[in-house]
């Protein structure tokens, strides 16, 4: 059977046995990740253009049509980043630019070393949370996405968290536990068309473990887990470090059916139970407050842009947390002696939040591309790049705003279906099964109002 048949099929065959290894089918893939060097290109790259962003929002001009640095963060980076996660999961963390300086001083001795305290690996989920909420917030009421000032002092507190981490403790202590950008990746990683997993018959033979400990020079997993207990896409970055260690060639990169996981956890990732709600309600109040209608909604509240938005963000996520506990009511169960408790509607509606997350930072791309090459000119006095100005109508982009939205509706109802049909057979009765498809188009429906 050809590869591109087989990889049709691991992609929508719900059969765990239907998965291929990519390593296997593109060796040179394995290869290029195991060889460290084209890592550190890679993260070279990421750094180069993290001081560039650094530099010109500090230094440059504080017109953020006269400075690259705007855009070239929440323009093109991030929208770049977002998209990643459905195809290859995490794996731009394994190239972040933020923990670097942290590692630096690893590498050079200026670490304690300390264990990671339990506290941290138990409360760092609601704190990374917490964080992401306060970036969202502060990126609309301070206008992040349009201070060149502000965009740099945003990245360097970033990197200046992972560092302060990386003094104390051992490994990538922010990555795993603390960052928001991370623990956002990881939700969204669950939706990923790809997994990076051990041979598990392979690992159970293995002595040193050495994926996650390292063998003299060569780091070990700089997140605590080693290949042989990735179970998740949630906590991997697919950064590599495991592969030149494992004497077992246990490490694979599997394509699959990009709901699979979602469908096998129901809704058990803490992280995704807290993200899941917080990135809908925020996406509809991000939208909003670009309508005309907003302003009237400022009017009546008589309150300012801050605590109006501030207003509508708790709402909003107060009404989707709503509707996600009325979903779980529906679906009549939320334990299971097998295992333990979960939240149905949470895998259900994770691919509609992270379409959502696409679509908003898409919009935003397309609202300022065109803009882009002239503020270059702008930037270093070429004004022959002013002709180069374009502006991309909105209705295509609302057209396919929609068309996702859409698709991320109906991945919803597919899981739905599917988890009714199999480890839930029977317990859900029908008309609770329309209900939470009503939910469902009632969530799509708000979307739609607030794009179109």
């Amino acid at each position: 059977m050809l590869w591109w048949t087989k990889s049709i099929r691991s992609l929508i065959s719900s059969d765990e046995g239907e998965r291929i290894d990519l390593f296997r089918i593109f060796p040179g893939s394995r290869r290029f990740l195991a060889a460290r060097h084209h890592y550190a290109y890679l993260r070279t790259g990421g750094d180069v253009l993290f001081i560039l962003v650094v530099i010109f929002g500090l230094f440059g001009p504080r017109d953020p049509d006269s400075n690259i640095a705007v855009f070239l963060s929440w323009g093109l980076l991030w929208p770049a980043i977002v998209l990643s996660w459905f195809f290859v999961g995490r794996m731009w963390c394994g190239i972040c630019p933020f923990p670097g300086l942290g590692v630096f001083l690893q590498r050079r001795g200026l670490s304690l070393n300390l264990p990671v305290p339990k506290f941290l690996q138990k409360y760092g989920v609601y704190t990374s949370v917490f964080l992401l909420a306060l970036i969202i917030w502060i990126e609309v009421v301070a206008g992040l996405d349009r201070s060149p000032v502000g965009t740099s002092l945003f990245v360097l507190s970033i990197t200046a968290g992972a560092a302060f981490f990386a003094v104390l403790f051992t490994g990538q202590s922010w990555c795993r536990h603390l960052c928001p950008l991370g623990r956002i990746s990881g939700a969204a990683a669950t939706l990923s068309i790809t997994e990076f997993r051990p041979d598990h018959d392979k690992c159970r033979v293995c002595k040193t473990f050495a994926c996650k400990k390292g063998i003299g020079e060569k780091r070990g997993c700089p997140v605590y887990l080693g290949a042989y207990s990735v179970q998740n896409n949630l906590h991997c970055l697919i950064c590599g470090h495991c592969l030149p260690l494992c004497d077992l060639d246990s490490p694979q990169l599997l394509l699959r059916n990009p709901y699979s996981e979602l469908i096998r956890n129901k809704g058990r990732y803490i992280t995704c139970s807290y993200i899941v709600p917080f990135l809908i309600g925020s996406q509809l109040a991000r939208f909003f407050r670009h309508k005309e209608s907003y302003g009237l909604f400022e009017s009546w509240l008589n309150l300012p842009d801050t605590w109006a938005f501030s207003l509508l963000l708790v709402v909003s996520f107060v009404i989707v947390l709503g509707l996600i506990k009325l979903g779980s009511r529906l679906f009549g169960i939320h334990e299971d002696p097998t295992f333990g408790k979960f939240s149905p509607l949470v895998p259900i509606l994770i691919p509609m939040a992270f379409t959502g997350e696409l679509v908003y930072r898409m919009s935003y791309f397309a609202a300022g591309i065109g803009n882009f090459i002239p503020t270059i000119g702008r930037q270093f006095g070429w004004q022959a790049l002013e002709k180069m100005l374009f502006h991309i109508p909105d209705f295509p982009v609302q057209l396919l705003s929609a068309f996702f939205l859409l698709n991320g509706a109906i991945a919803g109802v597919y899981i739905l279906w599917r988890m009714c049909l199999e480890d839930f057979e029977g317990i859900v009765r029908l008309k609770n099964f329309v209900g939470i498809n009503l939910l469902i188009i009632l969530i799509l429906t708000a979307y739609l109002a607030v794009i179109l």
